[in-house]
């Protein structure tokens, strides 16, 4: 009787087989999203090279940066009204100067379509069709307005690929922002009890306190910068919110009063930028323990053309990743203590002003979180805006002229 030959697999010879794929699937799956990550921080860091490359050009054309807190005149600066949203069916509204530096970047970065559409008086509503009269040139308030077309549009170079945050509440999204220097005070210059006007007192302190590449309403260029592009941040990035309760994105209202000096003895975030992280959750630190209130469309990135900096602009004050908070979000105390964050592992992209792009992780040294920030000079202020930053090589960074001297980092 012959021998048959046996044709196929037994059951454990299966068995050892799937399970050496699964294994071999279970190693190979991480390495191929560390591979895909790997690829949208370097689509990130491009697209911010771009932005990059945008401000010096319009630098070279202008002889200054593109202004964080641009626009036309009129309304109330410090508190804009029903006066500035316009109308989507006959127009108007008034941006009161609050237009980001993203808008002025626009034509220098192949988007001139869109900056058509925003220089000129746009008669068009959201879904296409024809108002009966136009909107106004450079467009209506960005932070009131949710029917103005250019507002709502979502450009692709203004976002980071790591980040997945897209739609409403927002208007357009931005994961790039403004670096404001070490300060977190007081960055409206105008009165909030007149309209549109400049108060002196404001103005000393804007002028003494933010020391950053870009100051709010205020014409700069690259002369301004007395440490060296290299050696200044000109930019970060943001990551936007999702709705999470993300310490980094949804800005906790932090209880206080810092409308006059700010001290180390305010029981406020202002006066002591350590306290943002009151209000974290024990179980989990990366997100608040109960809800901020803040609005759903007023957080993180949420409105690239607005100036106000919980959308467009961050502070050298906490380290990348810290939590983000404010005290007031009416008058003149737009703004708080809000740094760079991102979807990327352990830190976020900074742009330099020589156009350079560094990754910074959230170990950077940023001194003291505990001390009040620099602002203009009088006699019971402790730390003058002469004096180097309170925040170490974080701080340093974020400042256009201190002569301190910035190793590698």
């Amino acid at each position: 009787m012959k021998n048959k030959n046996r044709i196929g697999f037994t059951l454990v010879e299966l068995l050892v087989v799937i399970a050496i794929i699964g294994v071999l699937v279970g190693l190979l799956l991480p390495a191929v999203q560390a591979a895909r990550e790997a690829a949208r921080r370097m689509s990130c860091s491009n697209n911010f090279k771009q932005i990059g490359l945008a401000i010096h050009n319009y630098h070279a054309a202008y002889n200054q940066l593109p202004i964080h807190g641009t626009g036309t005149n009129g309304g109330n600066y410090a508190s804009p009204n029903v006066n500035d949203t316009g109308d989507p069916n006959t127009g108007g509204g008034r941006n009161c100067r609050s237009l980001s530096f993203l808008v002025g970047c626009l034509p220098f970065m192949e988007q001139q379509a869109i900056w058509e559409q925003i220089s000129n008086p746009l008669n068009k509503r959201l879904n296409g069709t024809t108002m009966t009269s136009p909107w106004n040139a450079m467009g209506p308030h960005p932070e009131l307005t949710n029917s103005y077309l250019p507002w709502q549009t979502e450009i692709p170079a203004l976002r980071c690929p790591s980040d997945p945050g897209t739609g409403l509440p927002a208007q357009g999204r931005t994961n790039y922002a403004a670096c404001l220097g070490d300060s977190n005070f007081r960055h409206e210059t105008t009165d909030p009890t007149q309209t549109g006007a400049a108060s002196s007192g404001n103005a000393q302190i804007q002028r003494g306190s933010h020391r950053g590449v870009f100051v709010h309403r205020n014409k700069m260029a690259f002369r301004d910068v007395l440490d060296g592009l290299a050696n200044t941040i000109m930019a970060g990035e943001i990551a936007t919110d999702l709705g999470d309760l993300d310490a980094r994105t949804d800005l906790f209202q932090h209880a206080g009063s810092s409308v006059n000096a700010p001290s180390t003895t305010s029981t406020d975030s202002y006066g002591n930028p350590s306290l943002c992280r009151s209000g974290l959750d024990s179980a989990r630190p990366q997100f608040w323990a109960a809800a901020t209130g803040a609005g759903a469309d007023q957080r993180r990135g949420m409105k690239w053309s607005c100036s106000y900096m919980r959308y467009t602009g961050f502070v050298t004050i906490l380290p990348p990743n810290s939590p983000a908070c404010t005290v007031h979000t009416t008058l003149i105390e737009r703004g708080g203590t809000s740094s760079t964050s991102s979807r990327h592992q352990g830190g976020t992209h900074v742009l330099m002003g020589d156009g350079a792009v560094k990754f910074v992780t959230d170990s950077i040294e940023a001194g003291n979180s505990s001390a009040a920030p620099p602002w203009f000079f009088n006699s019971t202020t402790t730390n003058l805006v002469g004096a180097g930053s309170p925040y170490g090589l974080w701080g340093k960074l974020g400042t256009r002229g201190m002569k301190e001297t910035i190793g590698d980092f």
